[in-house]
């Protein structure tokens, strides 16, 4: 009879295992790389800020959908009533339809949805991490699957926070520039950019 004996000592591959897993972080956000105009945005939303005009004396802010998205540049008949705070356009004969408003500054409040996201959901998702690690440690889950679980689990918690996030809520104005009342979703672009990466 022939016996043989196999060496099963994993050492070797636990110890790298263990390494690679305290050398990864995992991030989540919005990313520059992906769309820096919505870096800005989120930015704003998540601390809150006041805007003043850069180059003119005020801000012209929209306040009709049909200039949801636009500039005072892109409507050729836009004029200033004298006396007023807002631009217009002529409709009919006599009477205007006014696009927006003139202001010296807007402030936009406080939105966290990263951070508020981030704090309501690190606690669960620390634990389902501690119960995969030994997992991931012996080999037994592969340890991009487990980065990514992690990272697609708490982006998808964080657009849950900004989908949910209805205080403060948006300016009677703004309500009607967008037609929803969700301050912090109007295209889906911004909740539809908060991802992960895996950074080893």
């Amino acid at each position: 009879m022939k016996m043989t004996i196999k060496d099963t000592n994993n050492m070797d591959q636990l110890s790298k295992n263990l390494k690679k897993l305290n050398k990864t972080s995992i991030k989540v956000g919005v990313f520059g790389s992906d769309d820096a105009e919505l870096v800005k945005i989120a930015s704003v939303h998540e601390y809150g800020m006041t805007i003043r005009p850069k180059k003119a004396k005020m801000l012209a802010i929209p306040v009709s959908p049909k200039a949801k998205g636009k500039r005072p540049a892109d409507f050729p008949t836009l004029f200033n009533p004298k006396g007023t705070k807002v631009l217009a356009i002529p409709k009919g004969k006599d009477d205007m339809e006014v696009l927006f408003v003139l202001m010296h500054s807007v402030t936009i409040p406080e939105r966290s949805f990263i951070r508020a996201g981030y704090d309501e959901n690190i606690d669960a998702i620390s634990n389902k991490v501690a119960d995969l690690v030994p997992q991931v440690i012996a080999g037994n889950v592969p340890f991009d699957a487990f980065a990514d679980m992690v990272g697609l689990e708490l982006a998808g918690k964080i657009q849950k926070k900004l989908r949910s996030i209805s205080d403060p809520a948006n300016s009677p104005t703004t309500q009607t520039v967008k037609r929803s009342s969700n301050p912090l979703i109007d295209t889906g672009r911004l909740v539809g950019a908060i991802r992960h990466e895996v950074v080893e």
